[in-house]
């Protein structure tokens, strides 16, 4: 199972509307499969051209090792060799800052991940949150 090209791109545009509508920093939005494939980014006028790869970043490192945002954080803290020599290894792809969410349905079936850039790390966090939740899936963010 995985999250539909429908399903992702309302959580782009939710993701962004939200963003939009808080006064955040122009946004760029990620949405990958599970096996980290992209599909669905947004990238919203005057988001800086690395975005896209932050975005994608912040996805592909909760699916990649199979942990939220703040574990990472925390394994960082804990092993900053540990951290450096995985981000290393997945070609810097890999982010310890909120911002990648994971994507669950209802029964708990990961769907994939998004990944917010933009703003600040909790901004981008809660814009991906919602454009999880318009699209009536479950957002994971290690939070709850």
């Amino acid at each position: 199972m995985t999250i539909t090209l429908e399903q992702a791109q309302t959580i782009t545009a939710a993701a962004l509307a939200h963003g939009t509508d808080q006064g955040f920093n122009p946004l760029t939005v990620a949405v990958l499969d599970p096996g980290g494939a992209i599909v669905a980014l947004a990238r919203q006028d005057y988001s800086g051209y690395l975005r896209p790869d932050l975005a994608v970043g912040k996805a592909n490192g909760v699916l990649a090792l199979g942990m939220t945002n703040r574990a990472i954080a925390a394994r960082a803290a804990d092993s900053p060799e540990f951290f450096t020599s995985v981000a290393n290894l997945a070609g810097g792809k890999i982010f310890s800052v909120p911002g990648g969410v994971f994507v669950r349905d209802a029964a708990g079936t990961l769907l994939g991940a998004v990944g917010v850039t933009g703003d600040a790390s909790l901004n981008d966090e809660a814009a991906a949150v919602a454009g999880i939740q318009a699209a009536g899936l479950v957002a994971v963010t290690g939070a709850e």
